[in-house]
């Protein structure tokens, strides 16, 4: 009998446990589109695809589209492991305000630029080591 009211109680606890868990990724889904995600994968999608052909086009973007859920899914997971639901409630409120909104605007853009300069700072530091290789 004590092994079952235990192995209740340890069943509830995962069942709370998960639905915690679960309600901190939807949350940290939430907070991936407001923050510009959802941009940034609508236009990942739209590069990747330019090649597509205009017959196939739509069908190449609904296939495409279907896999969002699960990217989302598995960041969601990612944002609760690295954030408390507090810490991920304040983030949204920060995207809520004038200037959160203007970040997750131009976030996808900063992104390019910052990885264009990124490459040319690589570039540059290869060129150092190849140098200092010979």
């Amino acid at each position: 009998m004590k092994k079952l009211f235990f192995a209740i109680i340890l069943l509830a606890t995962l069942s709370i446990q998960a639905q915690e868990n679960s309600a901190i990724q939807a949350k940290g889904i939430e907070l991936i589109k407001v923050s510009g995600g959802a941009s940034a994968f609508e236009d990942a999608i739209a590069q990747i695809g330019a090649g597509v052909g205009a017959d196939n086009k739509e069908a190449y973007k609904a296939e495409a589209n279907g896999t969002l859920n699960d990217i989302y899914l598995q960041l969601g997971v990612l944002y609760a492991e690295e954030f408390t639901e507090n810490e991920i409630d304040e983030l949204l409120k920060f995207y809520e305000t004038d200037l959160g909104k203007k970040l997750s605007v131009k976030q996808n853009l900063i992104s390019q630029k910052a990885m264009m300069i990124g490459q040319s700072w690589g570039a540059k530091v290869a060129q150092i080591a190849q140098k200092y290789a010979q």
